[in-house]
């Protein structure tokens, strides 16, 4: 399968498509068919188009050697509007890729960037994000870009704590854990169960399940949690990860009343935290907290997982909770062959810059532009 038109929705794709979004999906949810299929039916405006790309080997049977899942935003208006590609990412995305095959990344993105560079009308700008800095494809995609004639800024995302359980018990985790974390844990945990007055249960799926998402909306509602923009699509995830068997539903009632509730994702030797919230309202009894110890005690000593992701963001209290930090980037193609496209490499990189920066594009290789040292 050699340059083609971009496929406009996840049934078109070719049938081999599926075994490299199941290999992709093995190593990060965010990879899989069934985060993209619930993201793009409950996470993206009607008018949006979905342009996913794939690049085939250079050879006679053209295999299926990469898959770019892109969209374009049709929100701004007007005739002189931007046009921009963007990765079918959203603040609900901890981490996006490209899906690739293993084989020869360099030549799948610089396919990539081909196609994309291709398309008439050309595209202004071409923004990817949250990506994991560290990976072989995200210097690849860079240089597939820049190679295809695009001017291209790397930026900062967000930090990403994580845990390497390394093999440990949940009683041995709790060690590891600040004194000050541990002793209130241990405090606030035999106070409200001597209380009698809490509950906790975890949810994985079954005849429990619709009345559990119901009562993690009146917890989320309850927070200080900004409305989520597209309330279908967190109650239609839990769903497809109870479908999996990868739902991990945490809820903690206190008086019969749901007080905390989190949602995690677990799969293939990961826990992911990807959503809790509490009502403020039990703020004191810190039931945050000791769901949370509840919910690690599931994954270490239950799912006996290798890895629990605190996905996105530097959050001070996830340190506490994690041992480790790694970076989320974003690459920003800016087309200098559009009026658009040049204007925004003169909005981001300067008038003199710009030119120094189009000079010298095809001398360059790359490197994170200001990148500090992943933790």
């Amino acid at each position: 399968m050699k340059m083609a038109e971009p496929f406009a929705s996840f049934d078109e794709l070719p049938a081999e498509a599926q075994e490299l979004f199941d290999a992709a999906g093995t190593g990060c949810f965010f990879s899989s068919m069934p985060w993209y299929r619930t993201f793009a039916k409950y996470a993206v405006d009607a008018g949006d188009r979905l342009r996913i790309y794939c690049a085939g080997a250079e050879n006679p049977d053209g295999t299926l050697q990469a898959i770019l899942a892109a969209m374009e935003k049709t929100g701004e208006a007007g005739r002189f509007k931007k046009r921009k590609l963007t990765s079918l990412s959203s603040y609900y995305t901890s981490l996006f890729g490209p899906i690739m095959s293993g084989a020869d990344e360099k030549k799948a993105a610089a396919e990539l960037a081909r196609t994309i560079a291709s398309e008439r009308p050309r595209w202004d700008e071409v923004e990817l994000r949250p990506l994991d800095v560290d990976a072989p494809s995200f210097g690849a995609l860079v240089e597939g870009l820049q190679g295809a004639g695009f001017v291209v800024q790397t930026f900062f995302c967000f930090g990403n704590w994580y845990l390497d359980v390394r093999g440990r018990s949940f009683a041995e985790y709790t060690e590891s854990l600040p004194s000050v974390l541990k002793n209130t844990l241990s405090r606030k945990r035999k106070k409200l169960e001597k209380s009698g007055r809490a509950k906790i249960q975890i949810v994985t799926g079954g005849s429990e399940l619709e009345d559990a998402i119901q009562d993690y909306n009146k917890v989320y509602l309850a927070s200080w949690k900004k409305p989520e923009p597209y309330p279908e699509f967190v109650p239609e995830l839990i769903r497809t990860c109870a479908g999996l068997g990868a739902l991990r539903l945490g809820l903690l009632h206190v008086d019969g009343q749901p007080a905390a509730a989190q949602f995690w994702i677990t799969l293939n030797g990961t826990a992911l935290i990807y959503k809790l919230a509490y009502n403020e309202q039990y703020a004191d009894l810190s039931v945050g907290t000791i769901l949370t110890a509840t919910m690690m005690e599931q994954a270490l000593n239950v799912d006996r997982v290798v890895t629990v992701d605190y996905l996105t963001g530097d959050d001070a209290y996830k340190k506490d909770w994690m041992s480790a930090r790694r970076e989320r980037w974003g690459i920003l193609a800016m087309n200098p062959r559009t009026v658009r496209g040049a204007a925004a490499i003169a909005r981001h990189v300067g008038g003199r810059a710009a030119k120094r920066f189009l000079n010298s594009l095809a001398k360059r290789t790359w490197r994170p532009q200001g990148s500090p040292q992943a933790a």
